[in-house]
């Protein structure tokens, strides 16, 4: 069946019909219901989700600070890494705070560092270590991928919603055919012996 014979298929709940029952328009309306929300709701979903996390992002990155530290003791190196490497590694390191006193803390420091080694770590308001924020294009692909898993989980909602409902509109069908035909049935079966 071609895309023409589906669209006819559906469109038939929407025409007058003398075979189209009651359930036959809720069921149109549903569908109808279903797929506005799909594109419509997951759109704007997926906007906001998306704009929200870009804000984040964006709000994460303006209030961590860049702070020069001084690397205390030797990066522990975990047994898979070999001399030659870059992998990052725990560290303790040193670094000034607001004040003047000086904090201490573990990080993540490149596996070459040495003692004495100055190294940039990233601080918070309260002058904490935190995790690197991430750049504006890991932001924005983090924000579309989330937009696009806020959008899907809507979707995901709004089609298992109506197939639920769906499912019970045929069940009441079925008992309804059951019902006529119990009635019509043994009229029918006498006209034919």
């Amino acid at each position: 069946m071609g895309v023409h014979g589906t669209a006819r298929k559906w469109l038939w709940r929407w025409r007058s019909n003398p075979l189209r029952r009651h359930d036959d328009i809720i069921e149109a309306w549903m569908v109808l219901v279903m797929w506005a929300v799909i594109v419509g709701g997951g759109a704007v979903a997926g906007l906001v989700t998306a704009q929200t996390a870009q804000d984040g992002f964006a709000r994460e990155r303006a209030e961590l600070k860049p702070v020069r530290a001084v690397v205390v003791t030797n990066a522990v190196r975990s047994l898979a890494s070999d001399e030659s490497s870059a992998y990052r590694t725990s560290a303790t390191v040193r670094w000034p705070h607001s004040d003047g006193t000086y904090r201490t803390g573990r990080t993540l420091v490149s596996s070459q560092v040495r003692p004495g080694a100055q190294v940039t770590v990233w601080a918070d308001a309260r002058d904490k270590l935190a995790s690197p924020p991430g750049g504006p294009v890991d932001a924005l692909v983090s924000s579309v991928l989330l937009g696009l898993g806020s959008a899907s989980v809507l979707a995901g909602a709004a089609f298992g919603t109506a197939s639920l409902a769906r499912r019970r509109l045929d069940r009441r069908r079925m008992a309804q055919w059951d019902a006529e035909w119990r009635l019509v049935g043994p009229r029918w079966s006498q006209r034919a012996g």
